[in-house]
């Protein structure tokens, strides 16, 4: 019997899977909460829960993997590392495309002449020295480095250059954008590399923690890691390209939904902490975004799972929207549920919470406090304010308005939030789970004092938004019932792939004659509406939540066995899957360019080029396998040939290829 361990690391919790290889049966599972700033605390309970309750010896665990939201929340809420760019041979107006300028967030950026024309030839010498002197001028507070030269992907050597240089200087990890796509496009290749050398710190400790915990049990197991189109890929490529595991939860989740159910047509919906993540469900397989993998604000160009991510979970942020009538709104950012911070700081969470009852009219802050991320010193490299609000938190939590002084220092704790560094506490879905009895994992209690004080502010009439905290509580589900109908009416607008006059999918979802049809409206005119395939509920809180969405919209709603660890479930089902990718461009008549990761070299022969790349690119792809323990190996490859009519003669322009090694990773053996 083959035991396989699957571990999944979300925002609020870490689940563990233990499987058995030969049966294809779950054995045990367990959860734990995730712990930040030391991730290793709740991967290590989980674990070990996990192989306690199956009753097996640690020993005997064959293969190790791993699925996480952490990338995929940290892009939603616009946390991550400070990072740089060197942005080489491009316009400073390429900064404006893509959504780059907003995803640097004011990060600096070193402009370089250099790079290279569309047959790879060098356009103007790279100037290491200017580079190196820059480097060095750069503060502490970098965390990690992104470079994307022009036309890196026909000719990488700038970015490799630069890469060496900054790793000698700064000691600092280096995203080059050649290595995370192929693919044209610099100002897209430059987000993805930035959001990468942003992700780089925190996938690092992630499974940092998970090897340690394998080492110290005895596991000597290879470690797995989910991708974003649900490989698997090793724990050493996940490192370097963590930008590779966003979407790497859901991806885990659709695995996990398939092998449960096994559905074969059905809208998967994965409710966590900080995200809903829906994606459809095809002959078996999920569909791979064409366009690149988009998270939140972003449109990166890593190959994932077509799904659509929303920042709403159980322990979404609760906003009050102004206005004369009463309305609620959920999300996207992520706070640390009242219930929860008391269950761990039960005398300040309680105090203060008592003090602001014992007043009619709560606070701006009441209710809401602060959490310092670190573990014993304040990050380096913050400002005057940010440094002020840091060192009021140097010994623990705070109430949101003793860790704030001034409207000044708002901003700065919102940054420190942002990277994270520190995360605020305050009501969410899960603590009104606690009012209304649904939930009781947390302290009750706090979750109704929390409510209690919520319940109490006034809308633009002057009124209470509700007449008690269960009331509230009430209206919060309700909002997060109709909002995850939302999130579904989307995804399935989206894949629908039918002319809706031009209107997009949110637009659709909330038109009033699908609210009409919902309703199911039997006036003069006679509207009914509901969705073609059922829906894979997913997630510890699906149970609670799901069964409502399903009678709105009328469709069968399948909860299965173990869909509160489905994602750990899916760590382990998948296969490996190693790409290699290349072009052959034509500068000239009788001139072709193979254009490799170490060099472009020249041919005069089309066929001798493309069977020199299809060559090349099989070797790694096959290597990358290889370094995984993928055994026995199998190649796929894809070409797109582009050619144009001239005179009534084809003109070759590109042919691009891409090679796939599939296979089962290596299960460690007596």
């Amino acid at each position: 019997m083959a035991i396989l361990l699957g571990v999944d690391t979300g925002g609020t919790y870490t689940d563990a899977v233990v499987l058995d290889d030969e049966s294809d049966r779950v054995i045990a599972s367990a959860k734990s909460l995730t712990t930040r700033p030391d991730l290793s605390l709740g991967v290590g309970r989980a674990i070990d829960a996990a192989i306690a309750n199956a009753g097996v010896t640690a020993g005997n665990v064959a293969m190790v993997s791993l699925s996480t939201t952490l990338a995929t929340n940290a892009l939603v809420e616009g946390q991550g590392g400070r990072v740089a760019l060197i942005f080489i041979g491009f316009d400073r107006a390429e900064l404006a495309r893509a959504g780059l300028e907003e995803a640097l967030k004011g990060d600096p950026v070193i402009w370089m002449a250099g790079g290279h024309n569309h047959a790879g030839g060098e356009v103007v010498p790279l100037d290491l020295a200017s580079l190196e002197t820059e480097i060095a001028a750069l503060g502490p507070e970098i965390t990690g480095f992104a470079v994307a030269a022009s036309f890196a992907t026909r000719n990488p050597s700038h970015e490799l250059a630069a890469r060496d240089v900054i790793r000698r200087v700064s000691g600092r990890p280096v995203t080059c954008s050649h290595e995370l796509s192929a693919a044209l496009n610099g100002p897209r290749r430059a987000l993805t590399a930035v959001l990468n050398a942003r992700l780089i710190g925190m996938i690092d400790h992630l499974v940092t923690s998970c090897e340690a915990h394998m080492t110290h049990l005895g596991i000597r197991a290879p470690l797995m890691v989910v991708r974003g189109d649900g490989a698997l890929v090793s724990a050493a490529l996940a490192r370097e390209h963590p930008i590779e595991t966003i979407l790497s939860g859901p991806a885990a989740s659709i695995a996990g939904a398939s092998w449960l159910t096994g559905e074969k047509d059905a809208l998967v919906s994965d409710i966590g902490g900080t995200t809903t993540d829906v994606c459809l469900l095809r002959d078996g397989k999920p569909a791979i975004d064409p366009m690149g993998a988009r998270v939140g604000k972003y449109r990166t160009m890593v190959e994932a799972v077509a799904m659509r991510t929303t920042g709403l979970g159980g322990d979404s942020e609760v906003h009050l929207i102004e206005g004369l009538d009463t309305s609620l709104r959920l999300g996207p950012r992520r706070l640390v549920p009242v219930s929860l911070a008391a269950a761990q700081w039960p005398d300040l969470i309680h105090d203060a919470l008592d003090k602001a009852l014992a007043s009619d009219a709560p606070g701006e802050h009441d209710g809401r406090f602060v959490l310092p991320m670190w573990q014993e010193t304040p990050p380096a490299g913050l400002d005057g304010r940010e440094g002020a609000v840091a060192a009021r938190l140097m010994f623990g939590p705070l109430k949101l308005a003793d860790a704030v002084r001034t409207r000044l220092e708002y901003p700065a704790l919102m940054r420190l939030v942002s990277r994270g560094q520190v995360m605020i506490s305050g009501l969410t879905p899960s603590d009104a789970a606690h009012v209304l009895g649904r939930l009781d994992s947390w302290d009750g209690a706090a979750a109704l004092k929390a409510a209690t004080l919520f319940a109490r502010r006034r809308n633009g009439r002057g009124d209470r938004i509700t007449s008690g905290p269960q009331d509230l509580a009430k209206t919060i589900i309700d909002q997060l019932k109709s909002q995850t109908v939302d999130c579904l009416l989307e995804a399935a607008f989206d894949e629908d792939h039918r002319d809706w006059c031009d209107e997009s999918p949110e637009t659709l979802a909330r038109h009033p004659l699908m609210r009409a049809g919902l309703d199911g409206h039997h006036g003069i005119v006679q509207i009914s509406a509901t969705l073609g395939v059922p829906v894979i509920g997913l997630g510890a809180s699906a149970p609670s939540y799901y069964g409502a969405v399903g009678e709105r919209l009328g469709v069968r709603m399948i909860l299965p066995e173990h869909a509160g660890v489905a994602n750990a479930i899916g760590a382990v089902v998948g296969q490996v899957a190693m790409h290699a990718e290349g072009s052959v461009t034509s500068p000239g008549p009788g001139r072709f360019v193979v254009h490799l990761p170490s060099e472009p070299r020249h041919f005069t022969d089309r066929e001798a080029a493309i069977s020199t790349l299809q060559t090349a690119l099989s070797e790694e792809a096959s290597d990358k396998a290889r370094q995984v323990g993928v055994e026995e190996i199998r190649l796929t490859s894809e070409q797109k040939l582009s050619e144009v009519e001239i005179e009534g003669q084809p003109m070759f322009i590109e042919a691009r290829l891409r090679v796939t090694a599939h296979g089962r990773p290596r299960i460690a053996r007596d």
